[in-house]
């Protein structure tokens, strides 16, 4: 992601005078408080529905990286009605809120009582369409007139003007009304793109501007008015379909891509909660493109194909939905990139970072039209395609993929290794590129003790465990395609390497792997998050893996919510930072699946206890892109962080990575078998009921139940031939 741009929202920063792409904050960004997707497009409204100035800097309808709707007010009688409640269906298929009248006042005499006159308000997108229906029923025993108006605008903002980027020239905007209902706002970009927006309203508004629609409601008591609006985004059609007919049509696909997943149920009502609303954002955050399903990042700043996102959301998914995981290979697979190009920080082989798909972009304005500043990517990439398979036995898939994963693996000896020393490297090709690019690519997250940012050719830690798991995935496929020779190199390369990486990471003064090496192959030895991702790779010797895990439990990383990204004490520790001192969910999950990986199980519960109760502060039950990583205190919730993207695709996987490490998941659909490692409840779980979970053509029912220190496992369901075990070690 771009943190220089997301991390700063919060604080007055200058930019540099040279240095990597920077948009400077000189306000505070308010919280988003509700958001829908379908496809993409995505919108962003306070909790009366409205799109407003007061809503907030991200607020709005996006589509393709391009706000086609700024401003969507409904006023009763000129004055915000009032708001009684807001709700996001638990599909997040809709959004309803329900308002009433103020009390309408003229000449120090009550016209219209407050709480006379109800207003249901349904929100939804359906295909490139926002559609709106207000529902005005008068409760009052006596005729009511008042006045409905629909205020609306917009300014075609690129996604990156919205974030804060100024911009010297613009295009041209024009609007027109067509016939009684509808108005048509255009811009033509300077990328001579012409984008469109279509507000269609049913009935007719009494009167229709270029700003605003009209509607002059004579109720009697008990009357009911609908009202509708849909707002189209460069739709082709003339007219939206029915209000109706879409909202079934988009619930219906939710359901439909649902029908074969696994569910989860657990003993605990809250922990259900998280489940579903976790569940249900992955559903809208994941979109159909021409090479499968892929989870887009998070909403409002990166809902667009990311990679490092993609691919370690599809792997936290892997265990419940691995279709996922297919689409992803496939869709970065076709984006690798081919050539050198400085600008996008592109080289043969390597893995997409983002793409996006707006004005600034097909200017290059911002570098990210196709970017590949990404170290992790690519790595990544190669493991996913491994770990796919192991889990689905899907070889025709990785025999499709295989050239791309040559490529990649020739990338990582390659490029992705400029000095040739055995470890992967970054360093960005031009001055407007993201000058860190790993996970935590804020500029200043990659520092020494002292607090001096590193320089140079970068190594990050927890990429060369990255790329250790990678090899040693890749040396499978290939034996599994029938290429031993190749098998049997990739494999000594992994081994190499983690000799290698011992040697050069370990730092006995911090008991903890270095952050990374500079430029100068210079240890950061600073106390970060980072070695708890070492774990996840497996590359860790295990001595040292549970001198790391017991670190990261001590209070100086462990808030009581989390582990957090850098160590309390570090020389720029800071809770409130992006990168350096903040708590990230997927972070604690990967690191999880590190602890799980090396038998930490009582580690597990501890981490599995935090993130679930800070899950019960959080609205809606969602865990946010990150939240600040103060020391938790009886009677009080986390500190939230104000911009973090909610929904976001791989915190919203947390909870399942989760409860894959603490039942020790394991699949071979070679041998149709599933394997329970070491499995362990945490406290505030009593049973764990998963519904449907698939191995090749076969699925299960399996629950699992706590008892003290131990579980037990039933199968009331079994179709095909699988089988379930139980293992326990040392």
């Amino acid at each position: 992601m771009n943190p220089q741009i997301s991390a700063a929202q919060t604080v007055a920063a200058e930019a540099p005078a040279e240095g990597p792409f920077y948009i400077t904050a000189t306000q505070a960004a308010g919280r988003p408080p509700r958001t829908l997707k379908y496809g993409d497009t995505f919108v962003v409204l306070d909790s009366r529905g409205d799109i407003a100035a007061a809503s907030g800097r991200s607020a709005g309808l996006f589509h393709v990286d391009t706000r086609y709707l700024s401003r969507f007010e409904v006023l009763v009688n000129g004055a915000p009605p009032l708001l009684l409640g807001s709700n996001l269906r638990d599909d997040n298929s809709s959004l309803v809120v329900d308002l009433t009248n103020p009390d309408i006042i003229s000449d120090q005499r009550i016209l219209l009582e407050k709480d006379s006159v109800h207003v249901l308000r349904t929100v939804f997108l359906w295909r490139g369409t926002a559609y709106q229906r207000l529902r005005v029923r008068n409760y009052g025993d006596r005729l009511v007139e008042l006045q409905v108006a629909i205020l609306f605008g917009n300014d075609f903002a690129d996604l990156f003007e919205v974030r804060g980027a100024q911009r010297e020239r613009r295009g041209s905007a024009t609007a027109k009304l067509r016939g009684g209902d509808q108005a048509v706002l255009s811009y033509r970009g300077l990328d001579a793109k012409l984008r469109r927006t279509m507000l269609t309203f049913d009935p007719p508004p009494h009167r229709l501007a270029m700003d605003s629609a009209v509607y002059d409601l004579r109720l009697d008591p008990g009357e009911t008015q609908p009202i509708f609006a849909a707002v189209s985004c460069d739709v082709a059609q003339s007219r939206p379909l029915p209000f109706l007919r879409g909202l079934i049509a988009a619930r219906r696909e939710l359901r439909r891509a649902a029908r074969n997943r696994t569910s989860v149920e657990t003993s605990n009502d809250r922990f259900n909660e998280m489940l579903c609303r976790s569940a249900a954002d992955l559903a809208i955050l994941t979109t159909d493109t021409p090479q499968g399903p892929y989870p887009y990042a998070g909403i409002p700043w990166f809902s667009t194909t990311f990679g490092r996102d993609g691919l370690i959301t599809a792997l936290q998914m892997l265990w419940w939905n691995p279709d996922v995981a297919r689409g992803v290979l496939r869709r970065l697979a076709a984006y690798q990139a081919k050539t050198t190009d400085p600008l996008a920080d592109a080289e043969p082989g390597k893995i997409l970072h983002e793409m996006r798909g707006g004005e600034m972009a097909a200017l290059r304005e911002v570098p990210f039209g196709l970017y590949y500043g990404s170290v992790d990517s690519t790595p990544l990439f190669v493991l996913l395609a491994g770990l796919y398979v192991e889990r689905t036995g899907d070889c025709d898939t990785v025999a499709e993929l295989w050239p791309n994963i040559e490529a990649a693996l020739n990338w990582i000896d390659g490029p992705g290794d400029p000095d040739g020393d055995g470890f992967v490297e970054y360093q960005r090709a031009n001055e407007q590129g993201l000058a860190n690019q790993g996970w935590k690519d804020s500029h200043d997250a990659v520092f020494h003790a002292d607090g001096r940012l590193a320089e140079g050719e970068i190594a990050l830690a927890e990429v060369q465990g990255y790329v250790y798991a990678a090899k040693r995935m890749a040396a499978i496929c290939a034996r599994r395609l029938g290429r031993n020779d190749t098998a049997d190199r990739l494999a000594a390369q992994a081994r190499r390497l983690a000799e290698r990486f011992e040697a050069a990471f370990w730092c006995p003064a911090v008991e903890t792997y270095a952050l990374a090496l500079d430029g100068d192959k210079e240890p950061c030895r600073v106390r970060t998050s980072n070695a708890g991702q070492v774990l996840f790779s497996g590359i860790a010797a295990p001595d040292r893996a549970a001198r790391v895990a017991a670190g990261l439990l001590e209070p100086h990383f462990f808030s009581g919510w989390g582990i957090r990204t850098v160590a309390m004490g570090e020389a720029r520790y800071n809770p409130m930072s992006y990168h350096n001192g903040s708590i990230r969910p997927h972070d604690n999950a990967l690191i999880a699946l590190g602890l799980a990986r090396y038998g930490q199980k009582t580690a597990i519960a501890t981490l599995c206890e935090g993130l679930f109760t800070a899950g019960t502060y959080m609205d809606l039950r969602r865990l946010p892109e990150l939240f600040c990583g103060f020391r938790r205190q009886r009677g009080h919730g986390p500190t939230l962080y104000p911009v973090a993207c909610s929904p976001q695709a791989w915190a919203s996987a947390t909870p399942f990575s989760l409860l894959e490490a603490s039942l020790g998941l394991q699949f071979d659909p070679f041998t149709g078998e599933i394997r329970l490692c070491n499995p362990q409840l945490p406290p505030f779980l009593d049973e764990v009921f998963l519904r449907n979970l698939q191995l090749g053509t076969s699925n299960v029912d399996l629950r699992i139940r706590r008892h003290r220190d131990t579980i037990s496992l039933d199968t009331p369901r079994i179709d095909g031939d699988i089988r379930v075990s139980v293992v326990f070690s040392a």
